[in-house]
Order: structure tokens, then sequence, then C-alpha cells
């Protein structure tokens, strides 16, 4: 059975203001949790500039850093104890999404390429999809680990 089909522009096409009203609180706390992550990103990328041409360090450890954290909190909020509704979208996509920044490692990577630079850009690539990857694994799997020990 499929829908019938529902002009564009019609009032039962809109959205009701109770369900817009209803997620307001959520995406305030990702835009809040969002603002404080990118300037924890944008301090750390001030305190430890990339080089021209050069690996981007800051860019690679915030991101694996904060991957790490993902696989913490989410094993804690998920597995361990029940969080308020609005602590995974403040934390986990505000903050955190806010402070790992897939955009400017793909900004980075281009830069490396047009500054003369693809195999530094190249190895960047690999080297941050893997770190990351690892981060968010590892983490998540020692925290069960420790958890799991604290509960004997």
């Amino acid at each position: 059975m499929t829908a019938p089909d529902i002009p564009t522009g019609t009032a039962a096409a809109q959205p009701r203001p109770s369900v817009l009203l209803g997620q307001a609180p959520v995406v305030a706390v990702v835009a809040i949790g969002g603002a404080i992550g990118a300037c924890a990103r944008y301090a750390a990328s001030l305190a430890w500039p990339a080089q021209t041409g050069g690996f981007p360090w800051t860019t690679f450890w915030v991101n694996v850093v904060g991957c790490a954290v993902i696989g913490v909190f989410m094993v804690v909020v998920t597995e361990i104890r029940t969080a308020h509704h609005l602590v995974r979208p403040f934390f986990g996509t505000g903050v955190l999404g806010g402070f790992t920044t897939f955009s400017t490692y793909a900004v980075d990577i281009q830069k490396l390429v047009d500054h003369g630079h693809p195999g530094t850009g190249l190895a960047y690539l690999a080297a941050t999809l893997f770190a990351a990857l690892a981060a968010v694994t590892l983490a998540a799997t020692a925290t069960r680990r420790v958890l799991k020990r604290r509960r004997r």
C-alpha cells in the first residue's frame, strides 16, 4: 500500500508545528555542543599550526582523539548508564562532531595535493582513516573490558 500523493506546498505536506517544537531542544543542544567542539578544535589549530606542505598533525590527532572519546562515550551512554535524552545529541553529535573535523581533513588533503605533495596527502588520507577507526574500536573495546572488570 502506498501513501497518497500530496502536492508539495499543501498544508498536509508541511510538518506540524508541534513536531518542529519537539525537536527544538535537540537542535539547540547540538548547536551549542557543536560551537564548543569547534572552538576546542580551533584552539588546537592555533596552539599547533600545520606547516605548509607538511603533515597536518593537529587535525590528525584531533580526529583520532575525538574518535577515541566517541568510542568511550557511546559505550558508557548506550551500555552502562541511561543518560538524559539530550546528552547524546549534545556531546556525541554536537561537541565531538564539532571537535572532529573530517571536512578540514578533506581540505588538508586538497591543499597538500595543490602544493605539490600528493604523497603526503595520500599518506594523510590513509593514516587518518585507519587511525580514527582503530581509535574508536580500541577505545570502545577497552571501555567494555574495564567496565566488565569493575563489575566483578
